[in-house]
């Protein structure tokens, strides 16, 4: 049993509001590196480079995330088949390497919502560490997502 000192009631209501934040991050990751790899057009160098920062962003947040879940005393669900089954971010869309822009940033935005979402519901629930780690995840998630957004035309 974890020595933190939050109640046992609140870790087990922040537990899932953890693992799904952790599915979505493993998406988004995913999502990333596969526009990083398919991105063609005349801002290629440029967009392949800025990808990879939002891949190593949502890499980041999936170990921030798995290690605040363990540190309440619950399990990781890192595994890809729980992450595709469970991710709330929405379809991909892109069909050619141009559309990947749009479709990462689409992507993106959707995880900034819901790391602001996973904030204020981890403040509501007393778990104010928790609702910090969701604010500075989301804060970086908002400046790749301008900068994403400042090379669409």
């Amino acid at each position: 049993m974890p020595r933190i000192d939050l109640p046992a009631a609140t870790r087990n209501k922040i537990a899932p509001l953890l693992t799904a934040r952790l599915a979505d991050a493993i998406d988004m990751q995913a999502r990333a590196k596969h526009a990083h790899w398919n991105i063609t057009g005349s801002n290629f160098i440029a967009l392949h480079e800025l990808f990879d920062k939002v891949a190593d962003h949502a890499e980041n947040a999936a170990d921030e995330i798995a290690e605040r879940t363990r540190a309440l005393g619950h399990d990781a669900q890192g595994l890809l088949p729980h992450a595709a089954k469970t991710t709330s971010l929405p379809t991909y869309k892109a069909k050619t390497g141009e559309d990947h822009l749009p479709a990462l940033a689409d992507s993106l935005a959707a995880f900034g919502k819901l790391l602001r979402a996973a904030s204020d519901t981890a403040d509501e629930l007393d778990d104010a560490n928790t609702a910090d780690l969701f604010t500075a995840l989301s804060r970086e998630n908002d400046k790749l997502l301008w900068f994403l957004e400042s090379h669409e035309s």
